[in-house]
């Protein structure tokens, strides 16, 4: 990749050409990317509370329906559904619409089917309602991602990518207090209107204020557009569109295909890639589906398991203002796969530590927490760098999509491995085979990446 070694001026004025990434990734972090950073940040917070806040109404609403577990079930899974769908069918349109346009449609879709759901009138309403909002809760994500990838410097890429996510992690604590604010007394209701109305208020100011990749308006050979985003960038440049600007790719007309990512080069590292999402996802949604049932069965109290609930979310928030800088100025490769590696003697550890004092579990879930959520959100930050911009929403997608399999499954193995005997101490053991794994998938990939960068 060249860079732009000369100053703005002299690279307007002169014969070299404005290039895209370099030109972003040469200069200061400014108001501009932060904002959309902040916006990319503020969309995600709300995913994260609209796909956490039916976990805390479930219980009002099984109650005022007398429906059964069953039901509730069916509900939580369909909003699953549609976030594959969003993740799988509709990331790839940002090729043709570009990253804005997915991301206000689906805040526009997730906001107003949720507000739909105020009206539900049966468990068959709230299940259409639910399916139609994981598709927009998917189709905003991937290119919320992107946008914050393709602004931020290289220097800085992870760690905003990983800030941005960690937005997603606040969504479901917000969800938490706001349902324990407003179910006691509103009604279960009341937490779709709040769902609701914040996105639809968010809305207007993603038209204003969000930009459009000026990747993609390069691609679509719309310079004049792209050249007025990236004066947003550096104001300094002159108002008229007398620079040539283009994108560093070979072909920045070329269309790109769901297919590349299953092709040539990138067939390997794509498919690799897949299978650590799927696995750090299982085990996220696995401990998270059955570690109050086990510290319930050691005898904790219903308090220490609550707090146990927010510690892994807790230690995935804290990790990544660790892990970020450390992808960005050691390398993403190597920095993930020592996360993993360090959670491997946190697995251990917590197998050990079970019946001990309150203080000395919760430590063990926080550090656990560390590993399993930060790596989510840390292998999400490393697939924004693994795939070029043109690709990047599709490639993010897919990965999002193709993980949410292992976040379906991991619950259904994890309980299948207690009910044929397992026990707690044996299960954190065995959890530490998949862990390990992830770690060394990434480092091969690093290495990979590094052979190819020299081939």
């Amino acid at each position: 990749m060249s860079e732009i070694t000369s100053s703005p001026s002299a690279t307007v004025s002169g014969s070299k050409p404005l290039r895209l990434p370099g030109f972003i990734d040469q200069r200061r972090l400014g108001g501009f990317q932060l904002r959309t950073v902040l916006l990319c940040g503020l969309v995600m917070l709300l995913d994260g509370f609209d796909t956490q806040a039916i976990n805390y109404m479930a219980p009002a609403i099984t109650q005022d329906w007398g429906v059964s577990k069953a039901t509730m079930a069916t509900i939580f899974s369909a909003a699953l559904v549609g976030l594959m769908i969003g993740y799988l069918l509709l990331a790839p349109l940002s090729d043709k619409f570009g990253h804005k346009r997915p991301v206000m449609a689906g805040v526009a879709l997730f906001s107003l089917s949720t507000l739909a759901s105020v009206w539900a009138q049966s468990p068959d309403q709230l299940m259409i309602l639910r399916f139609i909002t994981g598709i927009g809760l998917g189709a905003a994500t991937p290119s919320t991602i992107a946008l914050t990838a393709e602004y931020s410097p290289k220097r800085l890429r992870a760690s905003l990518v990983l800030a941005i996510y960690c937005g997603f992690s606040l969504g479901f604590v917000a969800a938490n207090y706001v349902a324990g604010w407003l179910i006691p007394a509103h009604g279960w209701r009341s937490v779709f209107v709040a769902g609701a109305v914040l996105p639809l208020a968010l809305l207007p100011v993603l038209a204003w204020q969000l930009p459009e990749s000026a990747s993609y308006l390069l691609r679509r050979r719309e310079d004049a557009r792209a050249y007025a985003v990236v004066r947003r960038i550096d104001p300094t440049l002159p108002e008229t569109d007398k620079a040539r600007i283009e994108a560093e790719s070979s072909d920045p007309g070329k269309r790109v295909k769901v297919t590349e990512l299953l092709s040539g080069r990138q067939l390997l590292g794509t498919v690799l890639l897949w299978v650590v999402f799927a696995l750090n996802l299982a085990m996220f949604y696995g401990l998270q589906s059955w570690l109050p049932t086990i510290l319930s069965e050691r005898g904790y109290s219903a308090g220490t398991l609550a707090t146990a609930a927010s510690m892994t979310t807790i230690g995935g928030i804290a990790i990544a203002f660790a892990v970020g800088p450390a992808m960005d100025r050691l390398g993403a490769y190597g920095s993930l796969s020592a996360l993993y590696f360090a959670g491997c003697g946190f697995l251990v550890l917590m197998g050990l530590v079970l019946g001990s004092p309150v203080w000395m579990v919760l430590a063990s879930i926080f550090l656990i927490g560390c590993t399993i959520s930060g790596g989510q959100k840390s292998v999400i930050a490393l697939a924004a760098a693994f795939y070029p911009e043109e690709v990047r929403s599709t490639g993010v997608g897919w990965a999002l999509g193709i993980g949410r399999v292992g976040g379906i499954v991991g619950p259904m193995i994890v309980g299948g491995l207690l009910a044929g005997g397992i026990g707690h101490e044996q299960l954190f053991m065995i959890l530490v085979v998949p862990t390990a794994l992830c770690g060394l998938i990434v480092l091969y990939l690093g290495h990979r990446a590094k052979r190819l960068q020299v081939a």
